[in-house]
């Protein structure tokens, strides 16, 4: 297999990068943004799958993934990300994608989706797919724009406003208004009421 893995987090790119190489005997080429992997593509490529974070600089959301995609010659591109809601997995596949890995997936189960993805299978997770049905049909999920429901799944994770504005490549203080436009959307008084709401109505 080979693969090209851009993440911009030095340990999430090495720890899943040495695992490929020593567990699934993978050729794995290493960016940390976008215009790198691109690059990548372009002098080394086709790659039998590249493995794109969806936070990382250049990506632009669902943009940076269409030019993989273009540039990868008809192979795999996959989506890994650490905070986005269900819904984005749904809407990677629908722009293209092969797969949507979260990173908190075990390593075994991340080398299997590689392997399957690789053979040209598109792989999700089962329990993603079921949040995104719950996301989809519950009336709390339609009150909050898509940015509101990533920053809101930052919150029922227990991070930080600063952790969730480098997940997201926010500012700190435009999270600070999202919570403070999410308390006021679902009737919490703080940030940890607003995220015991999306858990007990099963959006996270």
């Amino acid at each position: 297999m080979r693969i090209l893995l851009a993440d911009d987090h030095d340990m999430v790119r090495e720890t899943i990068s040495a695992y490929l190489r020593s567990e699934g005997g993978a050729e794995v080429a290493l960016a940390t943004d976008l215009p790198g992997a691109i690059e990548q593509i372009s002098g080394e490529g086709p790659f039998d799958l590249v493995l794109l974070d969806y936070n990382m600089p250049g990506m632009m959301g669902l943009d940076g993934l269409a030019k993989a995609l273009a540039a990868n010659g008809g192979k795999g591109v996959a989506i890994l990300s650490g905070s986005a809601p269900a819904r984005t997995a749904q809407e990677a596949l629908d722009a293209g994608a092969i797969g949507f890995i979260p990173k908190t997936m075990g390593a075994q189960s991340l080398l299997n989706a590689v392997r399957f993805m690789s053979a040209g299978e598109i792989y999700v997770p089962v329990d993603l797919m079921r949040e995104e049905a719950a996301a989809s049909t519950h009336p709390l999920a339609k009150k909050l724009s898509p940015r509101e429901l990533e920053v809101l799944n930052g919150l029922s994770k227990g991070l930080s406003n600063k952790e969730i504005a480098r997940e997201l490549e926010l500012q700190e203080v435009t999270i600070k208004l999202h919570v403070r436009t999410l308390c006021r959307k679902l009737d919490a008084k703080n940030r940890t009421q607003a995220a015991l709401c999306a858990k007990e109505a099963g959006l996270f």
